[in-house]
């Protein structure tokens, strides 16, 4: 309309205002009018409900006429018809009263209704998208908004919130819920809409009350406290307020939705990259240990000395462990239901996997050692030493992934991994046939049928690994 604040405050001075509360639903500023200095002119806007109850005239083609109950019924389902469209709807009154105004809630009364503003507000972009990312791991998003019904239900259809069977629970419904009442519904209620800053904390307390880890977006003063009693509150870093930021445990630094969705994939893939790594140097190690049990059990002489599984420990299984920490997540890794936080890392599972691969690891150790070890000690210790060293180098890609990594665009993802793998293969062959290095290990060269029985025995232990794998995958 070509106003601007800033005129218009120069022409009506502002003289009191009764600030916006999310429990009374409106505001109100009284503006001095130069032409007749013993009034004030007084201005509020808020929710139609709240708002039009407190009106007793309209105006209509400038004319002021009284509004009776017909004419607030009327008002009201307008007001309906703009929220079921999504919008966000304000109610907008005036009323003249004599200077100087009390700025008191019970002086806000007789106003004259001037009419509604719709305002569109779309999900940003990539919402939409984020809720079905969530969803799809198993990670409920619910919808606290100050918005009235009919805009909160409009726009959780829009963004996927609401389910058929699914209730929106506002203010002073909630209120009148004991604990065991809310949750009860709290399973099939996606949506609450007027709130309060209590209710907030309620809803925060009654989902943590039934073994949730909550997580709380908010940017407002009313966010503050169920900000900080949420497991992981989250402050808008742009938008939102220092007392919101500084209850948080995070800010939010572009205040995207969707970086939730990027913080819950990352946090899940770097949760499974530090279990796959405890599972290859566990496995590695584990293996090492059983060679040489193995062998005092047979009453085979010790395969490996000192300096050698120092060797191993050092270079063998340190550059490829270190390479899963780049490892990148699996396809599926936000289509997996979310981790019981009361499970323990060396699950029974991790540890049966853990003790499967170390034992065949030391088998095919123990095998190629038997083999070799007839025609000379030194020999089948090398040829023990360079088995167990590919065999570990090669059980890396058992680790990366819960699924096999036979196709060469999955094996390349993790070039780390790839060049951790040539890395210790190098270095073996180094190890062996650099005489100063093999006089340092106690190591002799090998002939092309040892390096070729190492090598066969190796690959067992990675060829077993992803054909489980290929085969739980089918």
């Amino acid at each position: 309309g070509g106003m601007t604040r800033r005129d218009l405050l120069a022409s009506f001075p502002d003289v009191a205002e009764i600030p916006f509360s999310s429990e009374r639903q409106w505001m109100a500023t009284a503006h001095r009018v130069p032409a007749r200095p013993d009034v004030v002119r007084v201005f509020a806007k808020g929710a139609p409900g709240r708002l039009i109850e407190r009106c007793t005239h309209e105006f209509v083609s400038g004319a002021r006429r009284p509004l009776d109950d017909a004419g607030r019924a009327r008002w009201l389902a307008r007001n309906e018809e703009l929220a079921a469209r999504g919008l966000r709807v304000l109610a907008l009154a005036s009323l003249e009263a004599p200077a100087p105004w009390p700025a008191r809630e019970d002086a806000v009364r007789g106003l004259s209704f001037l009419g509604l503003v719709g305002i569109t507000d779309p999900p940003a972009p990539g919402v939409l998208e984020t809720i079905g990312l969530l969803r799809q791991a198993g990670v409920r998003t619910v919808m606290i908004t100050g918005d009235q019904r009919r805009t909160a239900e409009a726009l959780a259809q829009q963004l996927g919130l609401s389910a058929p069977g699914d209730e929106v629970l506002d203010g002073r419904a909630l209120a009148a819920l004991d604990d065991q009442q809310l949750a009860a519904r709290l399973d099939r209620t996606a949506v609450f809409n007027r709130v309060s800053p209590l209710d907030k904390l309620r809803i925060v307390e009654a989902l943590q009350a039934r073994g949730e880890i909550v997580a709380m977006l908010g940017d407002g003063v009313n966010d503050a406290a169920a900000l900080k009693k949420a497991d992981i509150g989250v402050a808008m870093g742009g938008r939102g307020t220092d007392v919101a930021k500084d209850a948080a445990d995070l800010i939010l630094a572009d205040d995207r939705f969707a970086t939730i969705g990027a913080a819950v994939e990352e946090g899940r893939v770097i949760f499974e990259n530090v279990r796959k790594f405890v599972f290859y140097l566990f496995s590695c190690n584990v293996a090492e240990i059983l060679v040489m049990l193995g062998a005092v059990v047979i009453g085979l002489p010790q395969p490996l000395l000192p300096t050698q599984i120092l060797w191993l420990n050092l270079l063998t299984d340190t550059f490829p462990a270190l390479a899963l920490a780049v490892e990148p997540g699996d396809t599926d890794v936000m289509a997996r239901p979310p981790r019981d936080p009361g499970q323990a890392l060396l699950s029974t599972a991790f540890v049966k996997s853990t003790a499967f691969y170390a034992v065949l690891m030391a088998t095919i150790t123990l095998v190629a050692y038997v083999v070799t070890l007839r025609e000379d000690a030194s020999r089948a210790g090398t040829v023990a030493f360079v088995t167990l060293a590919l065999a570990q180098a090669l059980h890396l890609g058992n680790a990366r992934s819960v699924s096999d990594v036979l196709a060469w665009r999955r094996a390349a993802a993790n070039r780390w991994a790839l060049a951790a793998v040539a890395f210790v293969i190098g270095m073996q062959v180094l190890a062996v046939h650099n005489s100063w290095l093999a006089q340092a290990l106690r190591l002799v060269p090998l002939t092309p049928f040892e390096w070729g029985l190492a090598t066969a025995a190796a690959v067992v232990p990675a060829f077993v690994g992803q054909a489980l794998k290929l085969r739980r995958r089918h």
